[in-house]
């Protein structure tokens, strides 16, 4: 397959307002591209959009856990190049910590809209010569640590789809790559939703664990996903500590949490 072209294509990126998305978002502009952000916070969108400056833009604020949003918002999408399935969110708490109601919460942002937007954009990139889709999964798409079982579990989802789909969009020329981001410097861990039971001094303590190995300026992630992008990898790890622990998951997979 030829290397993703993205001068006058169209992206489509998920999660877009903060982070990982509204970094992309500029990284993708500064490459030629036309830009769909998606993403539901208004005012952080519209902060991002004042940032593109000569880039044609268009930006939907929409609940990505609402499958009618989502199809919405697919019909108003014309024409797609690349699609970056970005967003996410994160449950703090162990799985007996956790109610199921905010089990299905996150698993509806992380792998359920994924699902549904790729559905409803897929005809699209298979129209579009040389199309590529990129779903991002994480860290915790290669090990599953205690703590995280909804959000492992939503991120391994993500990652079987992806590889899946792959093999399947061989015979239609539609690149596929899944992300797999290490310690990356947004807020999502600050974000989290706090399960129903968890203690809340466990809960500041691992905050700031948490806080001390995300490291790595989401702007250099853009630019290592915008450069898997074009060289079509299927799999790209973000930093160190991904391609260490995805070595050791299988190198040592008793040993790795």
């Amino acid at each position: 397959m030829k290397r993703f072209r993205f001068p006058g294509g169209t992206a489509v990126v998920t999660g877009a307002a903060s982070g990982i998305g509204a970094a992309l978002a500029a990284e993708l502009a500064s490459r030629g591209m036309r830009l769909v952000l998606l993403d539901r916070d208004a005012a952080g969108l519209a902060r991002v959009h004042s940032g593109l400056s000569d880039v044609d833009v268009t930006t939907h604020v929409v609940d990505l856990s609402d499958a009618a949003a989502i199809s919405a918002v697919a019909q108003r999408v014309p024409d797609v190049r690349l699609l970056v399935n970005n967003a996410g969110v994160a449950l703090a708490g162990r799985f007996d910590e956790v109610t199921l109601e905010e089990f299905d919460w996150l698993i509806a942002v992380n792998f359920r809209a994924v699902v549904h937007l790729t559905h409803a954009l897929l005809p699209a990139l298979k129209a579009e010569p040389g199309s590529h889709l990129v779903t991002v999964s994480s860290l915790f798409g290669l090990i599953a640590p205690g703590g995280q079982a909804a959000y492992s579990a939503s991120k391994f989802a993500v990652r079987g789809f992806t590889e899946a789909l792959r093999r399947e969009l061989t015979r239609d020329a539609v690149g596929v790559s899944v992300v797999h981001p290490g310690g990356i410097r947004t807020r999502i861990a600050a974000n989290a939703r706090v399960g129903s039971g968890v203690d809340r001094a466990e809960l500041v303590a691992g905050l700031r664990r948490i806080d001390r190995l995300l490291r790595m300026p989401p702007e250099r992630a853009a630019q290592i996903i915008a450069r898997g992008v074009e060289r079509r990898n299927p799999r790209i790890l973000i930093g160190a500590d991904a391609r260490l622990l995805d070595l050791a998951s299988r190198a040592w997979p008793r040993r790795v949490p």
